[in-house]
This record gives structure tokens, C-alpha cells and sequence, in this order.
């Protein structure tokens, strides 16, 4: 049996299905909403109880540094050829190589920039400080990460580098969030979860964690939406397949990580989840030449992650103090 953690899209019944025909093996999928879920799936048993797993390029670092992952054997990966060449130079994509060793083979990828509904919101917003306007109070959608949050909180603030926070930095982004929490709806995790939100209660902004993804997803559901790269920048990610360091059967592994580079899974990707793959030119919002941000490990995971607790949670601006 080959164990798969992924994201929500990447491994679809009949994809799994042809998979399981072809190699004649069973595949069981556990699907994740959020990095801090792949964190914590990934932490629950010693070792893990995974062979692959797709996460983006700083979790694929991080999880590298703490001896979680095994090196790729890239002659395994023959589909490899088939990417785009910038996707084939693994050694100039940060987070994937440690000296030697690779780690991950990118898959997908993705900005995360503002949602819109067109009807309330005539013209593209500028910034993702356009959540906090007053005039969409009650009408926000934001994704619940701590990590995130503060990182496009600390673009749009005009921080230098929204990965490498100071004390003082973080205690102001913490801050900002907190005045957020007026306009919001809610917080959601899932890119389906948002859309049923974002279509029944009508609401006018989002934070596009999923981007694309979810872009296409609302569209189908009959919303009128505009997606827009902030000047400030956007977030964006890259994710990668990988192999855990104690896979049960690690041939299967490499097996499924070249199955998801074949051009029939490529497009289906694109064509159901409004995805970039990497072995096809992208096209609509995600086209070369827009100001991205590739997210990057934070300065204090712990720290972020604590303070966006009390955020959710409702504590009081006040109790915020360095």
C-alpha cells in the first residue's frame, strides 16, 4: 500500500484509481487543509506514517532540516524531462537541495492574491490592505494560517522581508490582524468550504490562499469574481511531491511522483482545479511578469502560530504587548 498526504485536488479518485491499476497497488490519500495539518499529520507517529507527500518549497525545507525526508532518486523520475526548464533546475528553486541531496519535485503553483466579487467591488484592489476597508464590513473571507496571515499582512504594511520578521514587526502585524476580525465573515481552511461561503452569504473580499484554484471553483459556482495581484506583491507557492525518509515502499513513491508528472494528470489538474501544472506555459492570472512573493521559512513558526491562536480566539488588542 503506497500512504499519500496531499492537498485537496492533487490526487482525485480516478486518478487514484488508474494508479492503483497500473502499478497494482492500493493507495489510501489523507488529505490536509492547511501547512500547521501537514505539520501535524507529519508529527504523528515516529516515523511518519507516510511514503509521499506534496508541500510547498519552505515545508519541504524544514521538513529536510528535521531529517523527515529521503533524498530523490531522480533517474526514478524519468518524467522529469518533460517539465518546463525551469522546474528541471531543482538546485535554483529555494528549499529543495541540501548540498547534494534533492527533496522535492515540483508539481504546482500558485499566487494567493484578493478574491472580489465584481458587483460590490467595480474596480481591482491595489492592495490586500482593501481588507481592511470599513465599507466591507462583515463581507471579508480570510484564511485560517498563521503563517500567512502575517506574511501577506507584513507585504502589505511595506515590510522588506514579510518572512523575516522582527519583535517589534510581529507585534504590529499582530495587531493589524486583530483589526481585521471587524470585517470578517469568517475564517475557512478548504477551498470548497470558502466557496460556499463566499457565494452565500455574499461576501465581497477574499483572501485567496488556494488562488487560482479557488478562482475557478467560484467561477463554476455562478459568482461574478475578479482576481487581483496586489502592488504590494502576493504570496506565492510552489508544490513539490516528496518522499519520506522511512517510506514503507519507496519504489512506489518515485512510481507515484512520475505518474503525477504525466501530461494527462498535468492537464487534468489545470482543467478541474484551475491550477498551473509545471510541465504547460501557465495561463490567466498567474502569467510571468506579475510581483510574486515565493514564500520562504518564517523567523518563529511557534511564535506566529501563538499569537494567531489568541487572534482567532478573540483576545483583546490590549493583551497584545511586547
Amino acid at each position: 500500500m503506497l500512504r499519500v498526504l496531499a492537498w485537496p485536488g492533487y490526487a482525485d479518485r480516478d486518478t487514484v484509481a488508474a494508479f492503483e491499476a497500473q502499478f497494482g497497488a492500493r493507495v489510501e490519500v489523507t488529505f490536509v487543509d492547511s501547512d500547521e495539518a501537514l505539520w501535524a499529520r507529519m508529527h504523528s507517529a515516529s516515523p511518519p506514517p507516510y511514503d509521499v507527500l506534496a508541500a510547498n518549497t519552505a515545508e519541504i525545507q524544514r521538513y529536510a532540516r528535521g531529517k523527515l525526508l529521503a533524498p530523490i532518486e531522480l533517474s526514478r523520475i524519468p518524467n522529469r524531462r518533460r517539465q518546463l526548464p525551469a522546474f528541471q533546475q531543482l538546485a535554483a528553486i529555494g528549499g529543495l537541495a541540501q548540498g547534494d541531496a534533492v527533496y522535492g519535485i515540483p508539481f504546482t503553483y500558485s499566487s494567493m492574491g484578493v478574491i472580489y466579487d465584481r458587483r460590490q467591488v467595480p474596480a481591482a484592489p491595489r492592495s490586500m490592505l482593501a481588507l481592511w476597508d470599513r465599507r466591507y464590513r462583515g463581507k471579508v473571507l480570510d484564511f485560517n494560517s498563521a503563517q500567512h496571515n502575517f506574511s501577506f499582512t507584513a507585504l502589505a504594511l511595506g515590510y522588506r522581508d514579510p518572512f523575516r520578521l522582527t519583535p517589534a514587526q510581529t507585534l504590529v502585524v499582530a495587531r493589524k490582524l486583530i483589526d481585521l476580525r471587524r470585517n470578517l465573515l469568517t475564517y475557512y481552511t478548504l477551498p470548497e468550504e470558502a466557496t460556499a461561503l463566499f457565494v452565500e452569504h455574499r461576501a465581497a473580499l477574499m483572501f485567496g490562499n488556494y488562488g487560482t484554484q479557488q478562482v475557478q471553483l467560484l467561477r463554476r459556482a455562478g459568482a461574478d469574481v475578479g482576481y487581483a495581484i496586489p502592488d504590494e506583491g502576493a504570496l506565492a507557492w510552489l508544490d513539490c511531491w516528496a518522499v519520506t525518509r522511512d517510506a514503507d515502499r519507496p519504489d512506489l513513491a518515485f512510481a507515484w511522483i512520475n505518474y503525477m508528472l504525466e501530461p494527462a494528470i498535468g492537464a487534468l489538474l489545470t482543467e478541474r482545479q484551475g491550477l498551473a501544472n509545471t510541465l504547460a506555459p501557465p495561463h490567466g492570472p498567474d502569467l510571468a511578469g506579475q510581483h510574486l512573493v515565493w514564500i520562504q521559512p518564517v523567523e518563529n513558526i511557534a511564535r506566529r502560530e501563538a499569537l494567531w491562536s489568541r487572534i482567532v480566539s478573540g483576545d483583546r488588542p490590549e493583551r497584545f504587548r511586547p
